[in-house]
Protein backbone atom coordinates (compact mmCIF):
# COMPACT_ATOMS: atom_id res chain seq x y z
CA UNK A 1 0.00 0.00 0.00
CA UNK A 2 1.41 3.07 -0.82
CA UNK A 3 1.29 5.78 2.29
CA UNK A 4 1.90 9.78 1.77
CA UNK A 5 2.79 11.66 3.98
CA UNK A 6 2.10 15.14 4.72
CA UNK A 7 3.55 17.27 7.39
CA UNK A 8 0.67 19.44 8.74
CA UNK A 9 0.23 23.04 10.31
CA UNK A 10 -2.00 25.95 9.94
CA UNK A 11 -0.92 26.79 6.33
CA UNK A 12 -2.77 26.77 3.40
CA UNK A 13 0.11 25.08 1.83
CA UNK A 14 0.34 22.10 3.79
CA UNK A 15 -3.73 21.90 3.20
CA UNK A 16 -2.98 22.20 -0.29
CA UNK A 17 0.04 19.43 0.43
CA UNK A 18 -3.19 17.26 2.38
CA UNK A 19 -5.40 17.75 -0.52
CA UNK A 20 -2.85 16.34 -2.97
CA UNK A 21 -1.85 13.17 -1.20
CA UNK A 22 -5.15 12.35 -0.11
CA UNK A 23 -6.68 12.49 -3.67
CA UNK A 24 -3.80 10.31 -4.79
CA UNK A 25 -3.98 7.64 -1.62
CA UNK A 26 -7.96 7.50 -3.05
CA UNK A 27 -6.45 6.55 -6.53
CA UNK A 28 -4.02 4.40 -5.47
CA UNK A 29 -5.56 2.38 -2.34
CA UNK A 30 -3.15 4.10 -0.49
CA UNK A 31 -2.94 5.62 2.82
CA UNK A 32 -2.14 9.55 4.44
CA UNK A 33 -0.30 9.60 7.45
CA UNK A 34 -0.35 13.32 8.91
CA UNK A 35 2.68 14.42 10.72
CA UNK A 36 1.91 17.40 12.86
CA UNK A 37 5.20 19.12 14.27
CA UNK A 38 5.55 20.70 17.60
CA UNK A 39 8.81 23.00 17.69
CA UNK A 40 10.90 22.74 20.86
CA UNK A 41 10.66 25.91 22.73
CA UNK A 42 13.54 28.02 22.49
CA UNK A 43 13.76 29.34 25.70
CA UNK A 44 13.44 27.38 29.52
CA UNK A 45 10.75 28.80 31.59
CA UNK A 46 10.70 27.51 35.36
CA UNK A 47 9.26 24.16 35.13
CA UNK A 48 5.89 23.58 35.06
CA UNK A 49 5.23 26.71 32.92
CA UNK A 50 7.61 25.37 30.29
CA UNK A 51 5.60 21.88 30.53
CA UNK A 52 2.46 24.12 30.35
CA UNK A 53 3.87 25.58 27.53
CA UNK A 54 5.05 23.09 25.16
CA UNK A 55 1.50 20.70 26.35
CA UNK A 56 -0.77 23.67 24.91
CA UNK A 57 1.49 23.37 21.75
CA UNK A 58 0.79 19.80 21.52
CA UNK A 59 -2.71 19.70 21.73
CA UNK A 60 -3.40 22.54 19.36
CA UNK A 61 -0.95 20.50 16.87
CA UNK A 62 -3.09 17.33 17.47
CA UNK A 63 -6.39 19.58 17.61
CA UNK A 64 -5.46 20.86 13.80
CA UNK A 65 -4.43 17.52 12.52
CA UNK A 66 -7.62 15.97 14.03
CA UNK A 67 -9.76 18.82 12.39
CA UNK A 68 -7.84 17.71 8.83
CA UNK A 69 -8.01 14.17 9.52
CA UNK A 70 -11.94 14.62 10.11
CA UNK A 71 -12.35 16.61 7.14
CA UNK A 72 -10.19 13.95 4.99
CA UNK A 73 -12.07 10.90 6.34
CA UNK A 74 -15.82 12.65 5.23
CA UNK A 75 -13.91 12.90 1.71
CA UNK A 76 -12.56 9.21 1.44
CA UNK A 77 -14.38 7.23 4.13
CA UNK A 78 -10.14 6.36 5.37
CA UNK A 79 -8.88 8.04 8.11
CA UNK A 80 -5.41 8.81 7.96
CA UNK A 81 -2.84 7.99 10.50
CA UNK A 82 -1.82 11.02 12.75
CA UNK A 83 1.32 11.93 15.17
CA UNK A 84 2.54 15.01 16.76
CA UNK A 85 6.36 14.99 17.11
CA UNK A 86 7.78 17.54 19.03
CA UNK A 87 11.44 18.21 18.08
CA UNK A 88 13.34 19.84 15.10
CA UNK A 89 11.33 19.65 12.30
CA UNK A 90 13.68 18.10 9.89
CA UNK A 91 15.32 15.85 12.08
CA UNK A 92 11.56 14.57 13.52
CA UNK A 93 10.43 13.80 9.65
CA UNK A 94 14.05 12.22 8.94
CA UNK A 95 13.33 9.69 11.95
CA UNK A 96 9.86 9.43 11.39
CA UNK A 97 10.81 8.19 7.55
CA UNK A 98 13.47 5.61 8.97
CA UNK A 99 10.84 4.13 11.32
CA UNK A 100 8.21 3.69 8.60
CA UNK A 101 9.74 2.48 5.50
CA UNK A 102 5.84 1.78 4.22
CA UNK A 103 6.25 5.60 3.17
CA UNK A 104 6.27 5.89 -0.66
CA UNK A 105 6.42 9.53 -0.72
CA UNK A 106 6.66 12.89 0.96
CA UNK A 107 4.67 15.72 0.35
CA UNK A 108 4.86 19.23 1.03
CA UNK A 109 3.25 22.24 0.18
CA UNK A 110 5.27 25.34 -1.18
CA UNK A 111 4.46 29.28 -0.38
CA UNK A 112 2.68 31.00 -3.35
CA UNK A 113 4.94 33.36 -3.38
CA UNK A 114 8.38 34.21 -1.75
CA UNK A 115 10.54 31.07 -0.69
CA UNK A 116 8.85 28.13 -1.03
CA UNK A 117 9.18 27.54 3.09
CA UNK A 118 12.53 25.83 5.10
CA UNK A 119 11.20 22.48 4.70
CA UNK A 120 10.83 22.72 1.04
CA UNK A 121 14.45 23.88 0.88
CA UNK A 122 16.04 21.80 2.96
CA UNK A 123 14.70 18.35 1.54
CA UNK A 124 14.85 19.70 -1.92
CA UNK A 125 19.05 20.03 -1.23
CA UNK A 126 18.52 17.03 -0.11
CA UNK A 127 16.20 14.87 -1.69
CA UNK A 128 18.98 12.49 -3.02
CA UNK A 129 18.78 10.99 0.63
CA UNK A 130 15.78 10.28 1.23
CA UNK A 131 14.26 7.10 1.17
CA UNK A 132 11.10 8.14 -0.63
CA UNK A 133 10.57 10.57 -3.20
CA UNK A 134 9.42 14.03 -2.30
CA UNK A 135 6.38 15.50 -3.68
CA UNK A 136 5.57 19.62 -3.94
CA UNK A 137 2.52 20.81 -4.77
CA UNK A 138 3.06 24.46 -5.95
CA UNK A 139 0.98 27.24 -3.58
CA UNK A 140 -0.56 28.87 -6.35
CA UNK A 141 -2.37 25.93 -7.51
CA UNK A 142 -6.29 25.76 -7.39
CA UNK A 143 -8.13 22.68 -5.89
CA UNK A 144 -9.33 22.15 -9.55
CA UNK A 145 -5.67 22.22 -10.22
CA UNK A 146 -4.51 19.71 -7.33
CA UNK A 147 -7.21 17.28 -8.24
CA UNK A 148 -6.48 17.28 -12.05
CA UNK A 149 -2.52 16.66 -10.94
CA UNK A 150 -3.74 14.05 -8.59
Amino acid sequence: MRVYLVIMDETEEAQKALRFASRRAMKSEGAVHILALVEKQNFTAFGAVQETIEQEARDRAEVMASSAAGNLFSESGRMPTITVKVGDPQGVIRDYLAEHPEVAALVLGAAAEGSPGPLITHFAAHSGALACPLYIVPGSFTNEDIDRLA
